[in-house]
């Protein structure tokens, strides 16, 4: 029983880095702001967390459409 629960635990740290790792990616090295599984990411992290990836998307992509994740909520089509 302990190796199962060790196991099962080694497998939820593996996965909380690779998608850690696969979220920080997008918000400071994205190509478009528009990648899916890089919004999907963002837009399900926590309050602050999600704060810092919209502002880091906003800095480099000034001039383009927010992703979701990022609109304003009384109008779309500007980053918060």
């Amino acid at each position: 029983m302990r190796r199962a629960i060790q196991l099962l635990l080694t497998v939820v740290i593996v996965l909380a880095v690779v998608i850690g790792f696969r979220w920080y990616r997008y918000v400071t090295n994205a190509e478009s702001p528009y990648d899916e599984v890089g919004i999907e990411l963002n837009s399900r992290m926590p309050g602050p967390i999600n704060e810092w990836g919209c502002v880091t998307l906003h800095a480099t992509f000034a001039n383009a459409l927010p992703p979701y994740g990022c609109q304003d909520s009384a109008d779309a089509r500007k980053w918060r």
